[in-house]
């Protein structure tokens, strides 16, 4: 049918220019969307615009198809067609981008720009994942990448926390659940008379309490409950103690489990606090995101754990409660231990705080670096305990 075809245009044309050499050959050019209209030139001559039909001499034939695309380049056509002798033939011109030095600039600079775009999702993922698989996948991915130094500390991170034989334990079904800190080094201290100088401290590995001491586990070791917010549940933190008490409680617990619990230092209670970071409070630098106090606390305690962890998976480090440490009061750092262990020389009638509490007016006292010291029980006074590691 299509031989018929062609030869029936072939004759319909011949007929309509009589002038035509005899031997002339048919030749149909169509192109589709948006290239519809596109310039078509044969042998370097324009013949119409496509689609377009033309009388053409048996041969080898150059043909050109070509639409503008603004200022950026041009779509075109080419391709060497051979006609024999009084044929009809029919070519679909598919059109391909050719881009211009201006054109070539802005396609690299969108290239550039999603490959920008690419990398900061695949790096996004690979940090929400937690997972050195997924780290090591960006690493191999973009061994030269922009977060290359990011994902080489984040690669070591998960590791050594991969090797700790126990990031999260506990010693019995109702004793605190304990977060392992790992060993390390850091600048204690802040800007206020009583957080100078600031000195460098090196920490053993021990384990704290994830969250603060509750009133149910409290209540469980010690058969009573000093709180005056006893109604806020066993899942609050047990508060109104003072520090003989908070001791007690720890060498109640050591004789039960065989372990050695204890207070934290203030080096190992800010070292834990900060987790490796600097930031303004226990894990953020926004003191609603960690942590209860006057503004927002109704002026009582809440239950442990209900704002955001810090770094190290530790709650309420900022406010909700104070923290008793062990360490005597000395009102500056000056001879202060340098290894993390507890200042037992100074004031010992009266024992460093910190954290904050519910009933704090002021944010500052809910910063890292703030320090305080009372002498006896308050409602707003609580404690979390640390543990020695093998």
């Amino acid at each position: 049918m299509k031989p018929i075809l062609s030869a029936l245009m072939l004759a319909a044309t011949l007929a309509a220019h009589p002038s035509a050499h005899a031997q002339s050959s048919m030749l149909r050019v169509v192109c589709g969307g948006e290239d519809v209209g596109a310039e078509v030139s044969v042998n370097g001559k324009i013949k119409g615009t496509c689609p377009v039909d033309m009388l053409v001499e048996p041969g080898t034939l150059k043909l050109r198809v070509e639409k503008k695309v603004g200022d950026l380049g041009e779509r075109v056509f080419e391709s060497e067609i051979r006609m024999g002798e009084g044929v009809a033939k029919k070519v679909e011109a598919v059109l391909t981008m050719r881009l211009n030095a201006e054109g070539q600039k802005r396609e690299e600079d969108r290239l550039a720009a999603e490959a920008v775009r690419k990398e900061q999702e695949f790096w996004q993922r690979a940090q929400a994942a937690e997972e050195a698989p997924a780290v090591q996948a960006y690493l191999d991915k973009y061994p030269k990448g922009s977060y290359l130094a990011a994902a080489q500390e984040k690669l070591a991170v998960i590791r050594r926390a991969a090797a700790e034989p126990r990031k999260v334990f506990k010693d019995c079904s109702d004793c605190p659940e304990m977060v392992v800190i790992p060993a390390g080094s850091f600048e204690m201290g802040g800007t206020y008379g009583d957080e100078q100088p600031i000195h460098r401290v090196t920490v053993k590995g021990f384990a704290l309490g994830k969250t603060e001491v509750t009133q149910g586990q409290w209540k469980t070791l010690m058969d009573r409950n000093p709180s005056k917010f006893s109604d806020c549940g066993d899942d609050c933190p047990v508060e109104t103690v003072d520090w003989e008490s908070a001791q007690e409680f720890a060498r109640k617990l050591s004789a039960k489990t065989g372990k050695t619990y204890r207070l934290p230092s203030e080096a190992e209670w800010e070292y834990a606090c900060r987790a490796g970071g600097r930031q303004q409070y226990c894990g953020s630098e926004s003191a609603d995101s960690v942590a209860w106090h006057e503004k927002n606390s109704g002026k009582k305690t809440h239950p442990v754990a209900g704002k955001e962890p810090n770094a190290w998976g530790l709650y309420d480090m900022s406010g909700n409660v104070e923290e008793w440490t062990e360490d005597c009061w000395n009102d500056t750092y000056r001879g202060a231990p340098s290894d993390g262990s507890a200042w037992r020389n100074g004031d010992c009638e009266r024992h460093g705080t910190r954290g904050g509490s519910w009933n704090a007016w002021s944010l500052g006292f809910l910063k890292s670096v703030r320090r305080s010291f009372l002498s006896n029980r308050n409602l707003w006074l609580g404690f979390r305990l640390a543990r020695m590691l093998p």
